[in-house]
């Protein structure tokens, strides 16, 4: 996760959109639009999960108190982090090691430890329901 994400003055929020199923393509597309106009597209940062159960390995309770941990106490070490959210270091550093197979956390050297970390502040989920095509072959009745 080599992004460290915008520097904006203005926004200092940066947001990690997390989305199922599929990426947003307009998104993607307005982006290589701005880019052949020369223009600097605006910073986003997606990751696109096409398993639920990846989903729901983010959203999980104790991933997610990791994930706010990361962002709000910066913690030093694996075993910092496993004292602050009052867990076995064992268990934390498997979490961990999971958020950074999905892409969300990164460990940095930090002498002989490591340190995990987060470069957003927030996380955007956004599940569709429907799809393009559902929206195609559905017909609204009017009674």
């Amino acid at each position: 996760m080599a992004n460290t994400g915008p520097d904006d003055e203005n926004d200092p929020t940066r947001t990690m959109h997390i989305r199922f199923g599929r990426g947003n393509t307009e998104r993607v597309e307005g982006t290589l639009a701005a880019l052949d106009r020369d223009e600097t597209p605006e910073p986003y940062f997606e990751r696109v999960f096409r398993d639920e159960d990846d989903l729901h390995r983010v959203t999980r309770p104790k991933n997610l108190e990791l994930l706010r941990t990361l962002a709000s106490e910066r913690p030093e070490s694996i075993r910092e982090t496993a004292r602050i959210v009052e867990r076995d270091v064992r268990q934390v550093h498997r979490n961990l090691t999971e958020l950074v197979e999905l892409g969300l956390v990164e460990f940095e050297a930090n002498g002989r430890s490591k340190r995990p970390s987060v470069w957003y502040d927030e996380i955007a989920v956004e599940l569709e329901l429907t799809t393009d095509e559902d929206a195609e072959t559905s017909e609204t009745v009017e009674a």
